[in-house]
């Protein structure tokens, strides 16, 4: 599906850019626990981009997989959820940011179920 190939490539764009102003930008500003955090914002968010590149490339060889488009759906929420929560929380010290982490992480790991089972069935 065109849409997730877009998504994908704009999400390895937006993390490539993050982490390029976390590692020149935020050095010195953040404390060294809260700029590891950052980075594992970034590379949960490219490490998903990827993914989301996959599922846009397999949906057309996959057609017609729910899961496949759930788990593209999944890992883009995941984005938003985990690592978003992850660049507030190391940017602002708002603490409370770190309850929404665990909900990306949820989303991430459901998305990389329904892979399975999309590949599983479709291949």
């Amino acid at each position: 599906m065109k849409l997730f190939l877009i998504l994908g490539a704009a999400n390895a764009a937006v993390a490539v850019m993050l982490g390029a102003f976390g590692a020149h930008g935020l050095e010195g500003k953040l404390s060294e626990r809260m700029l590891e955090v950052y980075k594992t914002g970034v590379q949960y968010h490219m490490y998903h981009a990827i993914g989301l590149l996959v599922v846009g490339l397999l949906t057309g060889r996959l057609a017609g997989s729910g899961q496949l488009h759930w788990a593209g759906w999944l890992m883009f929420i995941g984005i938003i959820l985990f690592s978003g929560s992850l660049y507030a929380l190391s940017t602002t010290g708002i603490s409370k940011l770190g309850i929404i982490t665990p909900f990306g992480g949820v989303a991430f790991i459901a998305g990389w179920v329904l892979f399975i089972i999309a590949a599983a069935k479709g291949l």
